[in-house]
């Protein structure tokens, strides 16, 4: 028969045990959390390439979640074959020259190897990153390119428009930030359905303003993130569901920042005028 004391020393240790489950479980949250702060800053273009900040995801570098399950294999792709082609290496000394109509509707469409995504532009809040995006898209810029990266904890976007499909590529010119005063903008938070530009600018430093190239990132959820980064437009309907798919997929760190496991390739991009 257990002794009253034995059994208050068994109590003692398995609230102990329990104690640090919590603990851990806590710390684990953290370094995610972490992250995503770190993830957040790291949405930008630093002189042409992306600035993924060091130590995003300190720890030892498991891929364990919370419940402390290891994934043991990868979501299938729910997007077809890219179809036949290759991005056009192209670069330019110079912003082109402000020609696009402000009181006209823009709408670019993403066609994508997990279906179309569509756009609404805001050329008359942001006519410098929709007459650069008209210029690119005219040019094939965009076409056989990936998107190349998902985030799935605090921030939710799909990040897309470099040519190299590394986080590194740009135009070779850089765009002036507009619109972030947008009323949409509300506490620090871009809703789901907003597309807006990546840039290099470093909050902490405030360095970094007007360095927007041509890597942009669609909003599938609300995310939590400083009025830094040009809002352009608003994604259809029909391209949430897109993206959607593409985001239950997953992404290939474990850690909520990393390629996308779903192979997301614009096979065409076009811009519209009406």
């Amino acid at each position: 028969m257990v002794s009253n004391d034995q059994r208050r020393r068994q109590l003692a240790r398995e609230k102990f045990e329990r104690q640090q489950q919590r603990r851990e479980a806590a710390r684990r949250r953290a370094r995610l959390r972490n992250g995503v702060i770190a993830g957040a800053l790291a949405v930008v273009v630093a002189g042409g390439a992306v600035s993924y900040a060091a130590g995003a995801f300190d720890g030892d570098g498991s891929t364990q979640d919370d419940a402390g399950a290891t994934p043991t294999s990868t979501p299938e792709d729910p997007c077809a074959k890219a179809a036949p082609g290759k991005v056009k290496p192209l670069s330019f000394k110079k912003e082109p020259a402000l020609k696009v109509d402000k009181s006209a509707e823009y709408t670019m469409d993403l066609k994508t190897t997990c279906g179309d995504i569509g756009l609404d532009l805001d050329a008359a809040k942001a006519p410098h990153t929709v007459n650069s995006f008209d210029f690119l898209v005219n040019k094939g810029y965009l076409d056989h390119t990936k998107c190349h990266r998902l985030t799935t904890g605090g921030i939710y976007v799909l990040q897309c428009g470099d040519p190299e499909g590394t986080g590194k590529g740009g135009p070779g010119y850089s765009i002036p930030d507009e619109n972030l005063k947008d009323k949409r903008l509300k506490g620090g938070v871009y809703p789901a359905g907003t597309v807006a530009m990546a840039n290099q600018y470093d909050a902490r430093t405030k360095k970094g303003r007007d360095t927007g190239g041509s890597q942009f990132f669609l909003v599938y959820q609300d995310s939590q993130l400083p009025p830094d980064y040009t809002p352009f437009g608003t994604i259809s309907d029909s391209g949430m569901k897109v993206l959607k798919k593409i985001a239950a997929a997953g992404e290939s760190s474990g850690q909520g920042d990393g390629a996308p496991n779903a192979t997301v390739v614009i096979d065409k991009a076009t811009v519209t005028k009406s």
